[in-house]
């Protein structure tokens, strides 16, 4: 099952043909680029080509910023990737970027440089997020029967555990260890002198103890557990130690094993050896040699903290995940569960359930506003289902800055929800929701507004085009009771009128409240859209 996603039948596809999709993985150390054959009728899909360059991005100036050249570096590959993914004819060029873009002061800056001289649009994911879409990328290469399994993936920037049984992932971290920030950082001789590796040994595991723990807590018994290792790091680690011991580089590496004594052989020779040593063994390259001690290190103590002796190498990592992941956003899976597509909304949900938002409001201010959009898609926008999704997640959560407090509560909704740690999402689409559901109350968005600023021009639009319909869709249920059954509109654009017409739960009820809360939030709407709005009854005419 190396080469398929999932034995699920596919529910609906409109086109059976091949697709040819590529993912580009922006990682600390290396830009990773696979495309990948989706047959839509299994589902599965095939890679057809893989690329890699180590532009090392983690390779920071003062402050943590992104060296100009190293961003000139990184665009200069991706524009080469562009070119051979346009040689396969792939329809899509889905990019992720992590640890480094994800921590440096100009991060966005580079993001936006990329998108302006390749039209080339990167998604920022945060740790955990990365952790998930490397547990679908795992999933699209090993079976893993129900038995719990523990994934390791040891990029640049960080280090990523994740434990799963093939389902729904139980746990999921990102620490900030890595192999090139470490190798920075605290590695300063050539070879390493005893007291600096006794102190980049002790760093990791304090690091990674507490995470451990919290891992070890969510496991429901003490049966053995499986460890699965991703990444460069593991890959190399395997190879070296494949040549030695069998005088060859198995084909393919995943299912490889590799004990901890055999690690620990490993970490202590690299240890004692200068960078031009290391780089004279035979399977890894000079970037690796440079870094392959710190992530070797992170290895051996996060196996020993586990208690786990044998790892088993998987090829498959986070780049195949943003392929698993785009399929199913793409309705390509009908085994959803499996692979965790409702995750947006259960994340949306708990979010919701912590900050004590009152679920039924959320849930109808949120149907208020997809029945607007829907209403209004192809008369006042043109946005898509993605679009939606995330006005419906706006709709949901609007509120839930009341737990802070109740003055300026859309503020407090905006913080929440960007620093909750949604899984499923973007940083972009984290921030639009925010943006959306900050902008459900008070003052529109202002070009001044900080968080409206950090938003790419086409995010902008989207909150400046559908924040109007949340704040309809808040003063449809001003009460909180359901006083309103149905809302429908209709544009009459020789007059330049927006009507709006609700039909009472109630019939004896004139919702005079919601209609004068339409009233109230109505300029928003009037200055984007430029229409005049009435609101009424569907039985008596109220005029707003």
């Amino acid at each position: 099952m190396v080469n398929s996603v999932s034995s699920a039948k596919i529910s609906s596809v409109s086109n059976s043909k091949d697709r040819i999709l590529a993912a580009i993985d922006l990682g600390t150390n290396s830009f990773h680029m696979v495309i990948v054959k989706i047959d839509p009728t299994l589902p599965s899909f095939t890679i057809i080509a893989r690329d890699k360059e180590m532009v090392r991005l983690g390779d920071c100036g003062p402050k943590g910023r992104l060296k100009p050249e190293v961003m000139e570096r990184g665009i200069i590959c991706l524009r080469r990737f562009q070119e051979i993914a346009k040689t396969y004819n792939a329809e899509q060029i889905v990019a992720v970027a992590t640890s480094a873009v994800r921590e440096a002061p100009n991060g966005r800056d580079f993001i936006k440089q990329v998108s302006d001289e390749l039209n080339l649009e990167i998604s920022l994911i945060s740790g955990q997020e990365e952790a998930r879409r490397i547990y679908l990328g795992v999933l699209s290469a090993m079976e893993f029967n129900n038995q719990p399994h523990v994934i390791i993936d040891i990029g640049g920037g960080s280090t990523e555990l994740i434990l799963g049984e093939g389902r729904e992932p139980t746990f999921l971290s990102s620490t900030k260890v890595g192999a090139v920030r470490l190798t920075q950082e605290y590695v300063k001789s050539d070879p390493i002198s005893r007291n600096e590796f006794l102190y980049l040994q002790a760093y990791i595991r304090g690091m990674l103890e507490r995470t451990v723990d919290e891992l070890a807590s969510t496991l429901s018994n003490k049966e053995p557990i499986r460890l699965v290792g991703t990444s460069g790091t593991i890959e190399t680690l395997a190879v070296i130690h494949a040549r030695e011991k069998l005088g060859t580089e198995p084909t393919p590496l995943t299912g490889y094993e590799l004990t901890l004594s055999d690690l620990q052989d490993l970490v202590n020779r690299f240890r004692k050896m200068s960078y031009s040593e290391r780089l004279a063994i035979p399977g890894i390259s000079d970037k690796r040699a440079e870094i392959i001690l710190a992530g070797a290190l992170i290895l051996q103590e996060a196996m020993t903290l586990l208690n786990i002796d044998s790892l088993t190498v998987c090829e498959r990592s986070l780049r195949e995940g943003v392929i698993v992941d785009w399929m199913l956003t793409h309705g390509l899976i009908e085994d959803r569960l499996r692979y965790g597509s409702s995750i947006r909304q259960r994340s949306i949900l708990k979010i919701a359930q912590k900050y004590q938002v009152n679920l039924d409001h959320g849930e109808r201010v949120a149907a208020f506003a997809l029945n607007l959009f829907d209403q209004t898609k192809s008369i006042l926008h043109d946005w898509g289902p993605e679009e939606r999704e995330l006005l419906w997640a706006a709709g949901i959560l609007h509120n839930c800055g009341l737990y802070i407090s109740h003055s300026a509560h859309h503020k407090h909704s905006y913080y929440l929800i960007r620093h909750g740690e949604l899984l499923g999402y973007t940083e972009t689409e984290i921030e639009t929701i925010a943006n959306l559901a900050r902008y459900h109350r008070k003052s529109s968005p202002k070009k001044k507004h900080e968080n409206y600023q950090n938003l790419p021009k086409v995010h902008r639009l989207i909150v400046d085009q559908l924040s109007p319909l949340l704040r309809f869709a808040v003063a449809l249920d001003r009460r909180q009771i359901g006083a309103v059954a149905r809302v429908s509109c209709q544009c009459h654009w020789e007059s330049q009128e927006f009507h709006l017409k609700l039909k009472p739960a109630d019939p004896k009820d004139d919702c005079a409240l919601e209609l004068w809360s339409l009233d109230f939030k109505k300029e928003a709407f009037e200055s984007q859209y430029k229409l005049k709005v009435i609101a009424s009854l569907e039985s008596v005419a109220v005029v707003s």
